[in-house]
């Protein structure tokens, strides 16, 4: 694992560890070595939580990648977000004590336990601790709104193209290439969580390879053009993008038989 220390049988990070892992600085006053925290792993397709079930714990993903979902009385499922490497997941369980939403390994995962009345009482006598973790979900829900407003405003490619720009921005934020990432999530996940039919999120990637700003193998993503995907707002019509298409690759080949003659 990333973190932590062997105890028992079972892996354990102390809490300057966990805080590194959040992104925010441990708290001086405490004595950071005696305070370990239990990880625990789940396989490809396990429940963490589920809707209804009593709180009593947040989790930080130590590493893999998760999806949490509200679920309807026809067993529809809506995806709220896509939990990774440094996220805390578990707080819409604070309110009455019992989660809101199921979280669900989309990957093998790793999970920092983190017992609600022991960071409660933690904070209780150390407060920086405390504001520490306001602001650790405090940046959660603030994802959640701009992601809420993104729906609202911005086209269905649009959408597309800032959730890839994301995913990409975050895998670089956990060290690892915002270039080429393979996606965790199936295309129907993607569209659930941003309001898209699956044949739409199928559609737009397609487009967008067509035209050079990602390459698309699979669930494999291959980022060309970030700061194009950054300002899109809509895709040209299809017969202007096969126009474009035709001529980078004329470009292409014509660039290549200037290579071969050079060569000779």
């Amino acid at each position: 694992m990333e973190a932590g220390r062997q105890r028992q049988g079972r892996l354990w990070s102390n809490l300057k560890e966990v805080c590194d892992l959040l992104h925010i600085p441990a708290a001086v006053s405490m004595n950071t070595e005696e305070l370990l925290f239990q990880h625990v792993q789940f396989k490809t397709g396990q429940r963490v939580h589920t809707i209804g079930q009593a709180f009593d714990t947040l989790y930080i993903v130590n590493s893999g990648f998760l999806k949490t979902v509200l679920i309807d009385e026809f067993g529809n499922e809506q995806v709220l977000s896509f939990p990774m490497k440094g996220d805390m997941l578990g707080v819409d369980g604070i309110h009455t004590r019992h989660y809101a939403s199921e979280a669900v390994a989309l990957s093998d995962c790793d999970l920092i336990l983190v017992p609600f009345k022991k960071l409660t009482a933690l904070g209780r006598v150390h407060a920086e601790l405390e504001n520490l973790m306001y602001g650790v979900m405090s940046r959660e829900l603030v994802r959640e709104q701009a992601m809420i407003g993104m729906l609202g405003a911005l086209s269905a490619e649009a959408r597309v193209a800032r959730f890839l720009i994301s995913l990409a921005e975050r895998f670089a934020a956990m060290g690892y290439s915002s270039k080429l990432f393979n996606l965790r999530m199936t295309r129907h996940e993607i569209g659930s969580y941003l309001g898209l039919t699956l044949e739409t999120v199928s559609r737009t990637l397609s487009a967008f390879n067509e035209i050079g700003l990602i390459t698309v193998d699979q669930r494999t993503i291959g980022i060309k053009d970030p700061e194009a995907l950054k300002t899109l707002r809509r895709l040209p019509p299809s017969r202007s993008r096969a126009k474009q298409n035709a001529k980078h690759k004329a470009e292409a080949d014509s660039s290549g038989d200037g290579q071969v003659l050079a060569t000779v």
